[in-house]
């Protein structure tokens, strides 16, 4: 067993590493046997082992800030004394000068010479632990070069022109935390991806083209922008990576912000909250980006970045390597060179040194016929006979294996040259077939086999099968010679079917021939004729050009005989100047057309002086028209000045005559106004002076009441006296008829309880007496108020009457002061008429519900109830309700749906606000369709 100084610092702190499935011990023995017979001493894999040794134990040291020192820096912790030391004794080195290199660095100015100044610049906690780390990557690394050179060197063979290698690259990486390492690996298959596309997809297709064998075009996901953005030279992530490693204070964040400051709206680079995990879109704009690789988006944390991709050796540090007292650790550090630049930093990029090897990788890889084995992660468990289907279709399409797949549906991956084809197969033919055309003979081969035209195809220089039907074709060529010999009559038969067909189209092409000469000779007549027509055009091309352009002024004409027609003055003589100017312009077509020597310039004089000849004209027509087209537009102004001032003062006297209707509407309702309250005083008056005559009324109804009884109780005696004596007594109801008749009715001059309907009213609509007119009118709402009386008494009390003729409000108001009209009337004067026109309106509130039972509630809605009184009663009356069309009603057609309330008893004169205007009502009136009111006659 270990001792704890003896092992890792992983190793004591999380335990060593054990599989079931492996034995360290036996696979130790292995190791160390295979290097053996690889020819390694055994003290060369002793020192193999002390190395690797060594760089454990170097990663158990660990370094503190040195609180001692007043130039800051660092220094090893007391616990890691001892790994230390450990390191130092494998390692052949001396103690202090190990520690003294892992917490300082050299540094050397030019100043002074070519030696220059030597300087130690401590170090700090995190620069000590890159140096401790660097250090161990380069003895490792250095180690792992040695033993693979070792391997190559123990091959025996001494030439490489033909090998075969075999590539096995790490899968596409991502997890929850993303780093350098995964970027790499990433990167590198982008590469290789690229190369997959490249080569079969890409330059398959292409020889498709070139051989012309017309097979539909796959499409493909070309990934070069996403390389372009890793390693491109110019602002690429590796470049930026490496710039940033270079400045005095390195940065990630500044590293990640530049980067996305570089490649802003790119594609393939995101910001790291665009990820569709919650982790990542916690990660801030300067920790991290996303790229979107072939196979999908990875987000990377660039907190790392910058250390794992220094790959530098402080010079103090290997220098003490190299002074290592460990001859096989002096072989590893041989070739490497101090100062290799002076004057710059001496930085190793492990970016940089990545993608040159991969280049490398990737020169091999093109200059040799490649085959690519796809491997498939069957399921995320990592357990076996579980197929997850849609993981593996994910993984085919994004690997391109969906679009390699769907070229070799409809391609033809098997192909060999015509001259091949040739050549394996002429031994086993006759000589008479041997010496065919090597394209000739495979069509004719091809076609004795039997071979189906859809299982291969033929290019420019090459033949291509279908999957599997070369072999087919091949199995059939070395089959028995009875076979053969059936073929070979096939080919032969095929041979001379083709020498026939093209004996009978060279036969076909002999008389296409001799019918196009026959052709271009009847069509030698057509080509002279448009070769004269050509010379005449050219002749005769002056003269009908300027007819034309000529002909081309005679719209101007047109134009000018309209204008001339459109102008008052002098219009005869603007006619006559258009008419002559017609008259020039035929004149000169006709001396053109006849005058064949005419030149062209001349044409050009007689055109220019047409042309000058009409502008003048035209532009004296267009100034006199536009002169009288001032003088009408002026006109025209005036008298729409004119009409707009007339509109003003209408407007002005409309306003004028508005504000005198509006002071007279105000006069009127103030009038309204004062009328109603004094009304109202004359009212509190009355029933104020009537009280006492109340009190005597209800003295003498009393006494009334007691005569009454009386009688009665006198009535009943006699009545049975006689019985007794069989006489006659007078009935009691002839008192009580006459004392109710004397109160209800008052003193007038005519008598009218006994007239018919009829001819109450005939007498209103013919008579001609005032007072005979009026007390018509009076004892015809007497009656229609006995009616109501009536009516309103013996109906059912269940329903509610929805045609009211009065709203409630104005039936209260008379009820109430029905005991005072009741004497009022007792006393009155004979009844005066009048004939004053007054107009209400109040609103009143009804159930929406056509019945109702007493005392529950119910819908109620918002109406207005408009009245003309024409003296005392309603001349017309309107009902406008909300839910329903208004109600109109005139007096002497509609009496029995109407008030029968006289203007008093309906007390609507002492009502605040119930009074309108005329204009009012007959507004409303007239709106809901009501005809005008004309007065009677009488009453006028």
């Amino acid at each position: 067993m270990l001792e704890n100084d003896q092992k890792s610092k992983l190793q004591n702190k999380q335990g060593g590493l054990k599989d079931p499935m492996l034995d360290d011990v036996k696979g130790f023995s292995t190791m160390d046997e295979a290097l053996s017979r690889l020819g390694l001493s055994s003290k060369e894999r002793c020192d193999i082992y002390t190395i690797v040794a060594a760089v454990l134990h170097l990663g158990n040291i660990e370094f503190e800030e040195n609180t001692e020192s007043t130039k800051g820096g660092c220094k090893v912790t007391e616990q890691t004394e001892c790994s230390l030391s450990v390191v130092a004794k494998l390692l052949s080195v001396d103690v202090d000068e190990l520690r003294q290199a892992l917490i300082t660095k050299v540094m050397m100015t030019n100043r002074g010479g070519l030696k220059g100044t030597v300087i130690m610049v401590p170090l700090k906690q995190y620069e000590a632990n890159n140096a401790r780390d660097a250090l161990a990557k380069a003895i490792y690394g250095k180690l792992f070069d040695n033993i693979v050179h070792r391997i190559n060197s123990s091959i025996p063979s001494k030439a490489s022109n033909y090998y075969i290698g075999v590539l096995d690259i790490a899968g596409f990486e991502y997890f929850t935390v993303n780093s350098f390492e995964q970027f790499c690996i990433n990167y590198c298959n982008e590469k290789l991806q690229q190369f997959f596309n490249e080569r079969i997809l890409k330059e398959e297709q292409m020889l498709y083209e070139r051989e012309g064998l017309a097979v539909r075009k796959i499409e493909f996901v070309d990934n070069q922008d996403c390389i372009d953005l890793i390693e491109s030279k110019n602002g690429g992530i590796f470049n930026l990576l490496d710039e940033e490693s270079k400045l005095p204070k390195q940065s990630s964040e500044h590293f990640t912000t530049e980067v996305h400051k570089r490649w802003q709206g790119h594609f393939r680079l995101a910001l790291a909250r665009a990820s569709r995990l919650k982790a990542h879109r916690e990660i801030r704009d300067d920790e991290g980006f996303m790229v979107r690789h072939f196979a999908g988006a990875v987000c990377y944390q660039t907190s790392q970045f910058i250390d794992k991709n220094n790959d530098a050796l402080h010079a103090n540090l290997e220098g003490l390597v190299q002074e290592s007292n460990n001859p096989f650790l002096q072989s590893l550090f041989a070739t490497s060179t101090l100062c290799a630049n002076k004057g710059k930093l001496n930085f190793i990029s492990v970016g940089s040194k990545f993608k040159s090897q991969l280049a490398e990788l990737m020169e091999k890889l093109r200059s040799t016929g490649t085959n690519f084995v796809r491997c498939i992660k069957p399921n995320d468990k990592m357990v076996d006979h579980l197929i997850d289907g849609g993981s593996i279709l994910s993984q085919l399409q994004c690997s391109g294996m969906t679009s390699v797949l769907e070229l070799m549906q409809q391609g033809f991956p098997s192909r060999a040259p015509f001259q091949q084809l040739y050549d394996m197969y002429k031994q086993r033919l006759p000589p008479k077939l041997a010496r065919l055309d090597p394209r000739i003979f495979s069509k004719a081969l091809f076609r004795a086999v039997g071979v189906n035209e859809g299982d291969f195809k033929f290019g420019v220089s090459k033949v291509f099968f279908r999957p599997g039907k070369f072999a087919e074709f091949d199995a059939i060529m070395h089959s028995d010679p009875e076979n053969l010999k059936q073929m070979i009559e096939k080919v032969q038969k095929y041979l001379t079917t083709l020498h026939w067909k093209q004996s009978q189209w060279c036969a076909l092409s002999v008389i296409k021939l001799k019918n196009k000469i026959l052709y271009r000779q009847a069509n030698l007549i057509i080509i002279q004729k448009n070769v004269r027509m050509h010379l005449s055009k050219i002749k005769h091309r002056p003269r009908y050009m300027g007819i034309k352009k000529i002909k081309s002024l005679k719209t101007i004409l047109n134009e000018m005989e309209t204008l001339a027609g459109q102008i008052k003055k002098d219009n005869a003589l603007c006619v006559s100047d258009a008419q002559n100017l017609r008259i020039e312009f035929d004149l000169a077509i006709k001396k053109i057309r006849n005058n064949e020597n005419i030149k062209a310039a001349e044409i050009n004089n007689i055109y220019n002086s047409l042309v000058k000849e009409a502008n003048s004209q035209m532009e004296s027509l267009r100034q006199k028209a536009n002169a009288e087209k001032s003088a009408e537009a002026e006109k025209q102004r005036l008298a729409k000045l004119q009409k707009e001032m007339e509109i003003v003062k209408a407007i002005k006297n409309k306003e004028e005559h508005a504000k005198l209707e509006d002071e007279q509407i105000k006069k009127q309702k103030i009038e309204i106004e004062l009328r109603r309250k004094a009304e109202e005083e004359i009212h509190k008056n009355d029933i104020f002076l009537s009280k006492e005559e109340i009190d005597k009324a209800a003295l003498a109804e009393a006494k009334f009441r007691e005569q009454m009884e009386q009688e009665r109780r006198d009535h009943e005696l006699a009545l049975r006296l006689a019985q007794e004596t069989n006489s006659f007594v007078e009935d009691i109801s002839n008192t009580y008829t006459k004392r109710s008749t004397n109160l209800e009715q008052p003193s007038s001059k005519y008598d009218l309880s006994k007239w018919k309907y009829s001819e109450l009213r005939d007498t209103i609509n013919t008579s001609c007496d005032i007072e005979l007119l009026e007390a018509c009118r009076v004892e015809f709402h007497r009656r229609l108020k006995v009616y109501h009386a009536w009516k309103a008494k013996n109906k059912k009390r269940t329903y509610m009457d929805d045609n009211e003729r009065v709203p409630r409000s104005i039936m209260d108001t008379a009820n109430q002061s029905k005991g005072i009209k009741h004497y009022q009337n007792a006393k009155a004067q004979p009844i005066i008429p009048t004939s004053s026109q007054r107009y209400f309106r109040i609103p009143f509130v009804r159930s929406s519900t056509p019945t109702r039972i007493p005392g529950s509630g119910g819908d109620q809605h918002r109406g207005w109830w408009y009245a003309h009184f024409d003296g005392q009663y309603v001349a017309r009356q309107m009902e406008l309700h909300p839910d329903k069309p208004a109600i109109l009603l005139n007096a002497g057609k509609d009496d029995m749906q109407m008030c029968e309330l006289s203007l008093d008893e309906t007390g609507l004169t002492r009502k605040r606000g119930a009074e309108i205007l005329e204009n009012d009502f007959n507004k409303e009136w007239e709106k809901h369709g009501g005809n005008t009111y004309t007065r009677n006659n009488v009453n006028n």
